[in-house]
């Protein structure tokens, strides 16, 4: 047997007692050693248990942060509940108490509509008329004939697929016929994307599809191959590019508007890039403006990467309030001293529900002095809503102050006692040091709403709008090249800017996409969202006589 053969033995580890010092001092620091080397692991575990948690609560667990209000009764002692005022009216005088319902009275009940609703009248009706034989109105015991004396109505819901169509563009010549000269054509009308086939009501369509709906494009190129046309997705590709090349005066001057807010709300997402040229997918940002009651347009912006340069030049150039998370990217807009930083709760107060699993006690407190804080919004609410329509934003804004002043401030001062006394108690690397530690370093942006009417308790406008890309993006997946990233931005912002006053996005395309065109420059801004109006023109292309000349591929 060779040398290198032998078999391998293993030989008993001697007394790990045996090699311990006798010195009672220096074994006390071992054990002092060994037990800060144990809460250090302990901790470890405990935060990697929490990110464990976190994890498969994101994929498995339910996705809500309601707090039960109920859970506060654990913890009488935490916290002093604010007693329940009388609510002042609009004008200063005294609210008349409501009447109280008898003992024994059942609770009253909010009417709730039941049944089926009412079909729009807009609809187009087509009646059908069901009427019996001569031989079935026929009397059975006299023989004579029976007259009609009324007539039962129902309705019933009916669909019939959109429809392609032809426009056939004639431009007739004109000769001179004693000169035989002086030849003239008709002109014909710009379109929106120059000798292209599509007209604005396809572009409409096919915009309204991908952005609005999250319908991809290869998608549509299925279902327009149902109808008998082929058409590639490249071609649809080129047909967004140039719908966003004809919209963005439009997308540059709601730009231009937005920067002239009071107060902008702004969030991002990220969307996957394909880079051609290494064939991989990178980790581009689409990012969302929204602007106040002065400009109320959404406008998105598109970069490659998620670092500053993105937002500050964006933004360069505004004065005024920006609402957003605590990105480290913001820090450096905000040190020019004309952005005034405004802190969103919904962010602080989930890491407190996070950090319910390690802490529940002190993260029930928290939640409990955000309930308040989000009831005082919520009768806001109620109060506004007893204003007239055409109550000015100023007057609604001197309202919320007022509340906030009155009833806000006072939960604030006691959470930021309560904050302090807590902190020393808790690891400042644990789930509950990190949300105090977020609460602490924040404290003046998501206390700062409380200052002025014109703002909110929270970001989730913005985020909401997040959540509408982040739907489309588990449908078209990624865009194919910066190019497409900016056409991406152009339209996201006129259709989410479309929709927050309540437009038809396709009306609205088919409509600006056929005047931009032709439309003067100083004219631009009747085609804004908040001033654009529908067509009063009837469309024959919801009739059945035929489709209009004008709405679909030429």
């Amino acid at each position: 047997m060779s040398e290198d053969a032998r078999p391998i033995t293993f030989e008993t580890p001697a007394d790990p007692t045996a090699t311990l010092p006798s010195d009672p001092a220096f074994l006390q620091q071992m054990i002092i050693e060994l037990l800060a080397a144990l809460r250090e692991t302990r901790r470890q575990n405990e935060e990697l248990q929490h990110r464990l948690d976190l994890l498969l609560r994101r994929l498995y667990g339910p996705r809500t942060e309601r707090f039960d209000p109920n859970q506060p009764l654990l913890i009488p002692d935490a916290f002093e509940p604010l007693a329940p005022e009388p609510e002042p009216s609009v004008t200063g005088d005294a609210v008349a108490p409501e009447p109280e319902p008898e003992p024994g009275a059942a609770p009253a009940k909010k009417n709730r509509s039941h049944g089926r609703r009412p079909l729009p009248k807009n609809l187009r009706r087509e009646p059908r008329v069901y009427e019996l034989t001569e031989a079935e109105r026929r009397c059975p015991q006299c023989g004579e004939t029976r007259a009609q004396i009324s007539a039962e109505r129902s309705e019933q819901l009916d669909y019939v697929p959109a429809t392609l169509f032809v426009v056939e563009h004639v431009r007739c010549t004109y000769a001179c016929p004693h000169c035989e000269g002086q030849v003239v054509t008709a002109g014909k009308p710009a379109q929106p994307i120059p000798k292209g086939l599509p007209g604005p009501g396809l572009l409409a369509h096919v915009i309204t599809e991908k952005y609005a709906d999250h319908i991809p494009l290869h998608r549509q190129e299925r279902r327009l191959a149902r109808q008998g046309v082929e058409l590639s997705r490249s071609t649809l590709c080129d047909w967004m590019a140039g719908a966003a090349q004809s919209l963005e005066p439009l997308y540059d001057l709601m730009k231009t508007l937005v920067l002239l807010c009071g107060t902008i709300h702004t969030d991002d997402t990220s969307v996957k890039l394909r880079d051609s040229e290494r064939k991989i997918k990178a980790l581009a940002r689409l990012w969302i403006y929204f602007g106040d009651h002065l400009y109320p347009y959404n406008v998105f912006d598109f970069t490659r990467s998620h670092k500053r340069d993105g937002p500050s030049l964006f933004l360069k150039g505004f004065r005024g309030y920006l609402q957003a998370d605590a990105f480290s990217g913001y820090d450096g807009i905000y040190a020019g001293g004309n952005v005034v930083e405004v802190g969103c709760n919904a962010h602080a107060r989930r890491k407190f529900v996070e950090a319910q699993k390690t802490d529940l006690t002190r993260a029930s407190t928290a939640l409990a002095y955000y309930r308040q804080l989000y009831a005082i919004e919520k009768q806001i609410k109620a109060e506004l809503a007893k204003l007239p329509e055409d109550a000015n934003e100023p007057t609604r804004a001197a309202i919320r102050l007022r509340v906030r002043q009155e009833r806000a401030v006072p939960v604030w001062e006691s959470l930021e006692k309560w904050l302090k006394e807590e902190r020393p108690q808790v690891l400042p690397k644990s789930p509950m040091g990190g949300a105090i530690g977020y609460m602490k370093n924040h404290w003046e942006a998501l206390k700062r709403y409380t200052s002025s009417g014109y703002l909110s308790i929270d970001n989730n406008v913005a985020e909401q709008h997040m959540k509408t890309i982040a739907t489309g993006r588990k449908n078209w997946l990624f865009t194919g090249s910066e190019t497409g990233g900016k056409t991406m931005a152009v339209l996201f912002s006129v259709v989410s800017s479309c929709q927050r006053h309540g437009h038809d996005p396709f009306v609205y395309l088919r409509d600006v996409l056929s005047r931009l065109p032709v439309l003067p420059k100083e004219n631009l801004a009747d085609l804004l969202p908040d001033r654009w109006s529908p067509p009063q023109a009837a469309d024959p292309a919801a009739t059945p006589e035929g489709p209009i000349a004008d709405g679909s591929p030429s």
